[in-house]
């Protein structure tokens, strides 16, 4: 079994599976806030090509244009972080909304990326694509960051199930591209040690605050 097989397969019997799960939360973020229920946002997939990455909505619409929240600077000064663009990486972050944060905290804002999988520019498992304005141009990353891009990107992957958001940059690096060489090695059974354990990521609701922000 391949691994766009595998994708095929399980994208639509999640997709069938969780259709009432997709209406039930449109319903809730329509009532929640103003905006729409998705948000894409460009990511880098596969040897650097960029796509459009579908979520629920899980902020107040143009979060990106809102107020700093207040303690940012003392987030900043502290040294918890190593850029401002993980400055959105706490929990109390005020533009997320009450359904979003509950979207969060479960991971249930990912969903729509089944359909990424669906449409071939994601994959189930693999390195999770990084934000199209956060690293620069493709052609410019070295060697050690372009290797990463070398299968797609994946809603779960290594490094989620290492440590998550508890690793820094470097750490998701190195674990990214040690799937990449595993992959290689071990096939399509490295995919499904992943998948069988990512539940327990999720359940367990273990580093759920991501460094994002939505457009």
């Amino acid at each position: 079994m391949t691994k766009r097989i595998l994708d095929i397969a399980l994208g639509l019997t999640l997709l069938i599976f969780f259709a009432p799960v997709f209406i039930v939360i449109a319903v809730l973020i329509k009532l929640d806030s103003k905006g729409p229920v998705l948000f894409t946002q460009d990511r880098i997939g596969k040897d650097g090509v960029i796509f459009k990455m579908l979520k629920f909505r899980s902020m107040i619409e143009h979060a990106d244009r809102s107020h700093i929240p207040h303690n940012a600077t003392d987030v900043l000064r502290s040294g918890s972080i190593e850029s401002p663009a993980e400055l959105f990486s706490f929990s109390d972050d005020p533009r997320i909304t009450k359904v979003g944060r509950v979207l969060r905290v479960a991971s249930l804002d990912e969903l729509p990326q089944i359909i990424n999988v669906l449409n071939g520019t994601m994959s189930f498992v693999g390195p999770r694509p990084p934000v199209f304005n956060e690293l620069g141009d493709y052609k410019d990353f070295n060697e050690t960051l372009k290797k990463r891009f070398k299968v797609k990107p994946g809603i779960t992957g290594l490094a989620q199930i290492s440590g998550r958001n508890d690793l820094n940059w470097d750490e998701k690096i190195t674990l990214d591209n040690m799937y990449v060489e595993k992959y290689l090695e071990k096939g399509i059974w490295l995919d499904l040690v992943i998948l069988f354990k990512t539940p327990y990521v999720v359940l367990f609701m273990k580093n759920t605050i991501e460094n994002r922000v939505e457009n």
